[in-house]
This record gives C-alpha cells, structure tokens and sequence, in this order.
C-alpha cells in the first residue's frame, strides 16, 4: 500500500508540474489577446491563426531557408511584426473610433484570411517543426518535466511581469490603456489611437510567434494547432482581459 500511494503521489506531482507549465503556455498566448484587447477593447477571434502562421514563418526561416536558430528566429519575429503592423494598417487603421462588434466581425474574417494564407503559401502537408528546445526532459528523481515547457515557463513568467509593468508604468503602456477605454476620449487627449493599436498588434504577433516556439517546438505544424487559441481563450476569460498578471494565475 505505501509503494501504491508513493507512485500515486509522484504521479499527482508530475500531473501538477506539467500542467501547470502547460496553462503557462495557455497565458503566453493568452497575453496575445490581452494585448490587443487593452489597445482596442477587440476581442481577437484570429488569435490561434497568429500563432500557426507565426510558427510557419519559423519553420520557414529555420527549417525550408536553412537558417541557423540565432539567424532565423530573429527574423522571424521581425516578420511576424511587419505582419502585424500590415493587419492593423489594411484592416484595422480605418475603424478607429468604431463600434466593437464592427471591429470584432473583421477578426472573424482575418480568421479566415489567414488560414487561407496558410494554405496558398505553405500548402496543407504537415510539416516537422524545427528542435528549438532538446528533447530530453529534465529529470528530478521520479519527475519528468518537458524542457520546451520548462524553459517556455520562465519566459512566460518574465513575459508577464514585463508587460504588466510596460502598462502600468511607462507613458506608452498608459497610452494604450487609455486608448482602450474610449478612442474618442484619447484622440481629445491628443493620443494617436492608431499608433497604439498599431503597437498593439505587433506585440500580439511577436507574442503569438513566441507562444508557437514553444508549443510546437519538435512537433508537428499544420493549420490545425490553431486550436490552441480557443484553448487560451478561458485563461483570458478567467483573467477579465485586461490584467497581465492576472493572466499568469488564470
């Protein structure tokens, strides 16, 4: 009985550990739709699309271009800005002051968008994911930890409290939360509302190209692991869309 109830226990320990690493994974993609959501009151449908097509610029720099990691991964998050900053400009620069439902109904055709890009640009095969992070897990005694979800952990973690204090302490991050609150109000304020949303999604782009590193790290990609977006969707919910070290309990 004791042997039984030591490997329950180690067992319980692993579930506990791993779990809680993968909700970190959860609010690293979470923050993406806080992000956008501080800047813009939007709610992101497109959010799980950023992040695959995030990783497929990855897999593109890395993997189909060659590149070695400290090359590629740079200029993949430079990429996922521009891509970024181009959503916002094409779609999003023109409904400043505008309804949110407007504003919500253009994420659910980015949705679409974007997963038709995916597919015209990369096609529909699945694709190996670069090793970003070894394979081998971290073993203490009986407890195995993932190491793409233990080092993700840390980021997540540092991510977090970055943020939070960007928007609760520097004159841009109050810029966009004044934004949030009421476009009219800020441009009165003399605020230019599209450079912060402008910022807003790059940040959530970056945000979701460095949630796609970790999550599919020596996986594999395809247009389907967007579902990590509805999958991140509570955590956002639980943390009231707004709060970035709320997102880090949630």
């Amino acid at each position: 009985p004791r042997t039984i109830a030591s490997h329950r226990m180690i067992d319980f320990i692993n579930y506990l550990i791993n779990g809680a690493l993968v909700g970190l994974l959860y609010a690293l993609i979470a923050m993406g739709f806080v992000v956008i959501y501080r800047a813009s009151k939007v709610f992101n449908f497109a959010q799980g699309e950023l992040v695959v097509f995030g990783g497929f610029i990855v897999w593109w720099m890395v993997a189909s271009m060659g590149l070695p990691l400290w090359v590629g991964l740079p200029l993949a998050f430079v990429a996922a800005a521009i891509f970024g900053l181009l959503v916002e400009r094409i779609f999003f620069s023109r409904l400043a002051g505008e309804s949110v439902f407007a504003m919500v109904m253009v994420t659910i055709g980015l949705l679409i968008l974007i997963r038709g890009l995916i597919l015209v640009l990369f096609g529909p095969q699945v694709r190996s994911f670069p090793i970003i992070f070894p394979l081998q897990p971290v073993i203490i005694g009986d407890i195995l930890i993932p190491r793409s979800l233990l080092v993700g952990g840390v980021i997540t973690v540092i991510v977090g409290f970055g943020l939070s204090w960007f928007f609760n302490r520097t004159r841009a991050g109050l810029r966009m939360t004044a934004v949030a609150e009421d476009h009219q109000v800020a441009l009165s304020m003399g605020i230019s509302v599209k450079r912060s949303i402008a910022f807003a999604w790059v940040l959530g782009a970056v945000l979701s190209t460095l949630g796609a590193i970790i999550f599919l790290s020596g996986k594999s990609l395809n247009f389907l692991a967007s579902d990590i977006g509805l999958a991140a969707l509570p955590v956002a919910l639980l943390a009231g869309f707004e709060a970035i070290a709320g997102v880090l309990l949630a």
